[in-house]
């Protein structure tokens, strides 16, 4: 390793040291005296080095023979991810500190699955894209049963580490497929074997096989099939991290790994993720519908926001890209912010998630109430909201690429997921009376929902500058 492979894995390194750090820190100072503290810091931490890596300039360069990229594609992603984790561990602090779950471990493991998110958008090589999705991987097993005495919780982590280690043998697989008629696991030697336009068998069912690999990690059809459990199941500051954060850094690999490698050859892989789009965007409109656990319901919504999230990349160009990541960005918001009420969804000091228990809550809580309608209404696609300039640029992308009928499927999803963030809607201002959702909301939990609800609402006038930041990213992936 040379000092310049060095400098460029430095945001890597030093959150390496500090995940080890605050683990023998935690072990000596003991569970309760630090664990709030510690998490506060981590989250102090992230934004840190979100604006570091944000806001830094882009170097372009490649360390370890290639195998690390560190341009303004993964800049981008790097810094969405850690605003996400950041979001995430500061609405979770009170409740799980209530609930007898805030561990000094939680804020640990979540940083090594946030390094490893940062390794796989930067992965420019086979074996790279793999320790970088397996350390993601491998904490997130482990928090999804982070409730260990719960039966439910434990169910979650099983059913997702059992599905999620089949996912990565078909990865593992289709990666040595792709080695063995390729030649080599780099990204830069992988496109030349295709540069004529023409792709090998062999290759083409290797791609396919890593295709289906990484679909599992952002919940698409037909590879979702553990979300709704694992999301039911995982204490709810996790199912909020498991719909954020990892799906940006596996959406993100999805498109790295389709232009790095098989930029040659955008009809063969167009249409595979046309189909997986498609099937996303209708299982995840038509399956939420008859949900009655607010927790579920945002596992379908996730599936549903992946299919429409795929359908930039159907372009197959920087613009496409760009729609993409805009997608992105603007549903960690819509979900940072739902998952803040979910978090403060009690009665009687016990929490719960029939979204029947929601009925009324506009009479006693209007400016919460508002808040949520702007979140659902984003996340439905009604404008002006953000969200339906989110949706509308990717429809743009996928009907520029060629991909119209796959636009009006996209449409008919959206009409259809309408009904079910509509309904809460109905619920909170339409609803029967009867008993009442507590009104207590911690603080961090309130900021970052009416924040996030400002934003969906403002940023309709002006993306914050994220249209040149997502540019920027798209022109650095797609040469």
């Amino acid at each position: 390793m040379t000092s310049a492979d060095f400098s460029t894995i430095v945001p890597e390194f030093l959150l390496a040291l500090f995940a080890m750090g605050s683990l023998v820190f935690g072990v000596l100072a003991g569970q309760d005296k630090v664990a709030r503290t510690l998490t506060w810091v981590t989250v102090g931490v992230y934004v840190v080095f979100g604006v570091w890596i944000g806001f830094g300039v882009p170097g372009g360069e490649t360390a370890f023979g290639g195998m690390f990229i560190d341009d303004a594609f993964a800049r981008f992603v790097k810094a969405l991810a850690l605003f996400s984790a950041a979001g995430v561990l500061a609405i979770s602090v009170d409740y799980m500190e209530r609930r007898g779950l805030l561990r000094f471990e939680f804020p640990v493991l979540v940083t090594l699955c946030v390094i490893g998110m940062m390794m796989m958008v930067s992965a420019g090589d086979l074996m790279a894209l793999y320790m970088g999705l397996e350390l993601m991987s491998l904490a997130l097993y482990v928090v999804a049963a982070l409730r260990r005495d719960s039966s439910k919780s434990s169910e979650a982590g099983l059913k997702y580490f059992v599905l999620g280690s089949l996912a990565s043998g078909i990865l593992l697989y289709g990666a040595s497929l792709v080695y063995g008629f390729a030649g080599s696991t780099r990204f830069e030697d992988i496109i030349t074997v295709v540069v004529s336009g023409h792709l090998p068998v062999g290759l083409l069912f290797g791609m396919i096989f890593m295709l289906a690999g990484l679909a599992f990690k952002i919940s698409a059809v037909p590879f979702h099939m553990w979300t709704p459990d694992v999301y039911e199941g995982s204490p709810t500051p996790v199912t909020a991290f498991f719909a954020t954060a990892p799906k940006v850094a596996a959406m993100a690999l999805i498109a790295r790994l389709m232009f790095g490698a098989f930029g040659q050859v955008t009809a063969d892989w167009t249409q595979v993720i046309a189909v997986i789009a498609i099937l996303s965007m209708l299982v995840g409109a038509i399956g939420g519908i008859a949900q009655r656990n607010i927790k579920r319901l945002m596992a379908y919504s996730s599936i549903t926001h992946m299919g429409f999230a795929m359908l930039g990349l159907l372009a197959a160009d920087a613009n496409g890209v760009q729609a993409t990541l805009e997608y992105m960005s603007i549903y960690v918001v819509m979900n940072i912010g739902v998952f803040a009420f979910i978090l403060s969804m009690e009665r009687d000091g016990q929490p719960v998630t029939d979204i029947a228990t929601m009925n009324m809550f506009a009479r006693h809580q209007p400016l919460k109430s508002v808040a949520l309608l702007v979140l659902f209404f984003s996340l439905a696609g009604v404008p002006p909201m953000l969200g339906f300039f989110a949706k509308f640029v990717v429809l743009k992308s996928a009907i520029e690429g060629g991909y119209a009928w796959a636009a009006v499927m996209g449409v008919i999803a959206s009409v259809i997921a309408a009904f079910y963030y509509l309904r809460i809607v109905y619920y909170m201002y339409f609803g029967k009376e009867g008993d009442l959702l507590d009104t207590r909301m911690p603080m961090a939990q309130w900021a970052l929902m009416m924040g996030s609800a400002a934003v969906v609402l403002l940023g309709a006038f002006d993306l914050m500058g994220l249209d040149t930041g997502a540019q920027m990213a798209a022109a650095a992936l797609v040469h």
